[in-house]
């Protein structure tokens, strides 16, 4: 009946794989519970499959009871974060992503410096608060789709930063009208649009101009997914959905429907992929095309308090 272009790279990038080996390693040295503050990553397949395992996760620390073992997740923390669990004497293990804290890096660089900081990002999401906690003072934050609003007065030095898991075209172009009215903002030192977010995307806007329809796997509230859809119908596909798991798939959109477009978020499991495949070719589309815009390599090394544990075990 039809096709399904599979984008790659898609799926779990370095960050995240690094995040959840961190508490499933916590939970095979330590045994459960190991605490985890938020989700580990924006997925509720791994957030209720490493539940079953033994992870508790909260919102804040004041629901981890003192002496215990606690994950930072891979969208990083506050310094106020770090220093109440080391009030509480709380043993943590810190699981941010390493590109992430390049950017709390920068915050704090610039901040020394004196630069006012535009902060382009979604105000509630995780990483975002981390960020802005690195230099409270200093960040503005800045709805990319609204940055006629930041509130910065641009009297002296400024630089913009921006959300790692944003759509490239989305922060540049937040940047450009920013410029309008800023017009001596500073690039950071480098780009902060994280590169597995980059390649999703790039790899989506590949396929999407042959797309009838683009079905990206990932949760409601992980911002990487929820901008791959936005990029597929940016870039040409007819219509675009995000979906948890295959039971989410609507067999009404497959109406008239000949080319389908799959990738997953950078947290998305690829067990779930492959289940949305299953769907798809018990329904006719069972002749799946690659479509590798570029083979992934980068790998992160576990937290030092696993990694120190692991090579004396």
């Amino acid at each position: 009946m039809g096709r399904v272009l599979l984008a790659a790279p898609r799926g779990y990038c370095a960050g995240v794989e690094r995040a959840i080996s961190t508490v499933e390693e916590a939970l095979r040295r330590f045994g459960p519970p190991v605490y985890v503050r938020k989700q580990i990553v924006h997925n509720t397949y791994v957030v209720g499959d490493l539940t079953e395992r033994g992870a508790v996760f909260v919102d804040e620390l004041d629901e981890v009871p003192d002496g215990a073992l606690v994950v930072f997740s891979a969208h990083g923390v506050s310094p106020a974060v770090k220093g109440e669990a080391e009030r509480r004497d709380l043993r943590t293990i810190d699981a941010t992503c390493p590109l992430v804290t390049k950017v709390h890096k920068e915050a704090v660089r610039m901040a020394r410096a004196g630069y006012e900081i535009v902060l382009i990002g979604h105000a509630e999401h995780e990483e975002v608060e981390g960020t802005v906690g690195e230099a409270p003072g200093n960040i503005h934050v800045v709805d990319p789709a609204r940055p006629e609003e930041v509130t910065a007065n641009g009297s002296g030095p400024m630089s913009w930063l921006s959300q790692t898991t944003l759509a490239v075209d989305e922060a540049m172009g937040a940047v450009s009208r920013l410029r309008e009215r800023f017009p001596h903002l500073a690039d950071p030192p480098s780009d902060d649009i994280c590169y597995a977010s980059q390649n999703r995307q790039e790899a989506i806007t590949r396929i999407a101009p042959e797309c009838d329809l683009v079905i990206v796997v990932g949760s409601a509230n992980s911002s990487n997914s929820q901008r791959l859809v936005e990029v597929a119908l940016n870039a040409g596909a007819d219509a675009a959905y995000l979906v948890d798991r295959a039971a989410d798939a609507d067999e009404r959109w497959l109406a008239g429907v000949e080319t389908i477009g799959v990738s997953s978020g950078a947290s998305a499991p690829e067990l779930l992929v492959g289940q949305l495949l299953d769907w798809l070719a018990e329904r006719g589309y069972a002749d799946v095309e690659p479509v590798t815009l570029t083979e992934e390599t980068l790998t992160f090394s576990l937290p030092p308090e696993l990694r120190a544990t692991r090579n004396s075990g």
